[in-house]
Order: C-alpha cells, then structure tokens, then sequence
C-alpha cells in the first residue's frame, strides 16, 4: 500500500506476479472494508509515514501482520527514473515477496504514546524558545543592555524588564510574549506529570537516573526511542540508532576514511544525550573524566558528542542486564526519584515530620562524602587511561623491545 493523506494505492503481490487492486479511502471504515475482504494469512507492506500507525492498529486484526518499511532505506523508490504511486506500491510488495524489505519496528501502545507525549513536550519546549529569541530580539534592537539576573523571565528579570525604556508598541509585544511563555509554562508541567505518570514505575527509567547527568526528562526521551532494547544485540546498534557513529567510506585497498557523526536515526534521543553529556561533564565521576580527556585534544563540542556517544554504550548494558550505575551516587538518585514521583501527583511530605529516602541529600556530609567517593572513580579512571595503550601499540612497543635485544 502507498498510503497518502486521503487515499492508498493498493498493489496485490501473488504466484509472483502483481495486480492493480485501485484505491482504498484512508479512513477508519473504509481501511476495515478493505481488510475485510483480505485473508488471515496475507501481510501487508506500508512505508513509515505520519498515519502509518493508525493504518497499522485498523488492519492487523485482519491479517497476519502489517509491516512498515522503512523509507530511507527504499531506494528503489527514493531513485526510481519512473514514480507513480502504482509503480511504489509494487515496488514494496516485490521487496517484501524476496525478503529484502528493510522494516521498521513497530512499537507497542504503551511506547508509542509516550513517544507522542515526549514529542508534544519538546515542541512546546522549541515553541518557548523561540518565543524568548523575540523578546531578546526586541530588547537588542533598541539597545536595551544586557540583563544582570540571571534569567530574564523570571520575577527579578520581569521586573527589570518593565523598568527599560523601549516603544509603545514594542512592550504590547513583549507583553504578548510574556503571556505566551507562561501559557507554555502550563503546558509543559501538564505534559511532564503525563510522562511522570506513565514512568513513575518503570524500572528502566529507574536504572537510568542513576546515571550522572540524565535527569527524568532525559531518561523518558531515551526509553520511549529505545522501546524494547532486546531488539539492539549490541551496543553499536544502539550508537547507530541515534545517529551517533562516524561516517566511513572505503572502497577497494583504500583504508578506511572515518567522518563525523552520521545523524542517521533518532534526532530528539540525540539531542538529549548531548544534553546529558553536558550536565555530567559538570559532576564528578568517570564520564567527566572521559570529557575532559577528549576535551584537552579535540574541543568541547567534540567532547560532548563523544561523551553522549559513551552514554549510548553504557545505558545498553544497564538495560539489558538490569542493573544500575556502578559509580551512582545514592542520595541524588533518591532526589531524582522523588522528584518524578512529585510531577505524577504523590503528595508532598513537608511539615509532615517524615522522612524520606530523597531527605539524605539535604545532608551536606553526606552529599560530600558521596562526591568524594566520585572523585575518587574520576582519578581511578584517569589513571587507567594514562597508562593504557591500544593493543598494536602495546605489540609494536614490544617487537621493537626484543628487536633491539637482538642487536
């Protein structure tokens, strides 16, 4: 089927040959009245499109299984000299008789309506921003100087804002943003208690909290992309999921030509690894290690890809052996914890007189001694690393050694 937004060409693949079927309505009643002249054993082909999904839910019940391909991987019909949707429809149904059909997963209910919430959030996220760009951009064109708080939305900014001479017209603008960013502001905490509720109790956001520097927004957008990680038998199949392995080119007895980062995948799960990447390159532990060491000889932007890129292998294991952070810091992840069980409605506790797991990180002592306990893995791995050496080079080292005993 190439579906479109009112209609879906329909190409019938059978005894090796295809038959023009027509269109079918995309509407609910008319995909079933289509389903329901098809067989239990037949399997239908779709590409990866804004209502594949809901295609998908409709005609399963009525067939052996619905697959969707992947559209970047078709090339016959991304470079096809002649395209029609009859000529695309066929292409499909002969990719998938051959078995060379490149599929795309389907997720579950569950996974799918929480990528749909994460990416609600980040558009209202994108959304505010570029509202806050305007405001700056007002300020700047009428030589407004730069604020002295630390942001500008917020009261002591706002307040600091209305005292700023700009025109009559330009504050009823700024106004109007204003107005829009609260708005926004409602929406995202409506939008992270749905998350918050849908993941409370998921043992994989759990797990991953106890990593330095994902925080519960992180851990939601890196779930809802993964979905099920059985289906990643390594940790590069993870790194290239999110686009984050290196371009090579090699041909013949060329040697091989490595690039930058592909890109190719998940760009919202990317991007909040680099986000993370950043924030633990700020606490101590391993990671920081890691950054600062790639820092010192490529740059900061370099270390924060390589850091999210190292983040990608390490959330693999976690996942997939279910267990924690070994360099985690105890009282942080209880703050973590407690503060997600907040945006999904739990009560709050104070002026209660109880005391719960994430009160500990109220303790100056003992965030102290848990920091020092990550300094401490921080030193050891940069202490591993001084003296570590590739394989070759450790082999060359030691064939030059013996070479020269010989001499």
């Amino acid at each position: 089927m190439d579906i479109h937004r009112t209609f879906a060409e329909v190409v019938f693949w059978e005894e090796g040959r295809l038959r023009h079927h027509g269109r079918v309505d995309m509407t609910r009643s008319g995909l079933e009245g289509f389903g329901r002249n098809l067989r239990k054993d037949d399997e239908i082909v779709v590409e990866a499109t804004g209502n594949a999904m809901s295609v998908v839910r409709v005609l399963s019940p009525f067939v052996a299984r619905v697959i969707v391909a992947n559209p970047m991987q078709v090339k016959a019909i991304a470079h096809a000299r002649i395209k029609t949707d009859k000529i695309d429809a066929g292409v499909l149904a002969q990719l998938q008789a051959s078995g060379f059909l490149p599929e795309v997963w389907v997720p579950d209910d569950r996974t799918e309506r929480l990528r749909r919430l994460v990416a609600r959030r980040n558009q209202a996220v994108r959304h505010r921003t570029r509202v806050k760009n305007e405001v700056h951009a007002i300020l700047q064109a009428h030589l407004v100087p730069k604020c002295p708080h630390a942001d500008l939305f917020n009261k002591r900014g706002r307040d600091w804002l209305t005292r700023q001479t700009v025109p009559d017209d330009e504050r009823a603008a700024i106004a109007r943003h204003m107005r829009e960013i609260d708005r926004l502001a409602d929406d995202l905490a409506d939008l992270d208690g749905d998350i918050a509720k849908d993941l409370v109790d998921d043992a994989d956001v759990q797990r991953l909290l106890t990593i330095a520097g994902v925080n519960a927004v992180v851990a939601a957008g890196i779930v809802a992309a993964i979905g099920d990680v059985s289906r990643f038998h390594e940790p590069q199949k993870l790194v290239s999921y999110f686009g984050l392995n290196p371009r090579v080119r090699q041909s013949g007895l060329g040697i091989a030509q490595y690039g930058r980062i592909s890109k190719h995948g998940r760009s919202h799960a990317r991007g909040l690894l680099v986000e993370a990447a950043w924030a633990a390159s700020k606490a101590p532990g391993p990671l920081r290690a890691f950054f600062l060491r790639i820092r010192n000889r490529r740059g900061h932007q370099v270390a924060a890809v390589a850091t999210a890129r190292k983040l990608a292998v390490l959330i693999w294991p976690l996942l997939t052996k279910k267990q924690d952070y070994l360099w985690l810091r105890p009282s942080l992840v209880a703050a973590k914890r407690r503060q997600l069980e907040l945006k999904a409605g739990a009560p709050s506790e104070k002026g209660k007189g109880r005391r719960g797991a994430a009160y500990a990180y109220n303790l100056k002592a003992l965030r102290t001694r848990e920091r020092e306990g990550s300094e401490q893995a921080e030193k050891a791995y940069e202490h591993v690393m001084r003296h570590w050496r590739p394989q070759g080079a450790r082999t060359k080292r030691r064939t030059d050694a013996t070479s020269e005993e010989r001499q």
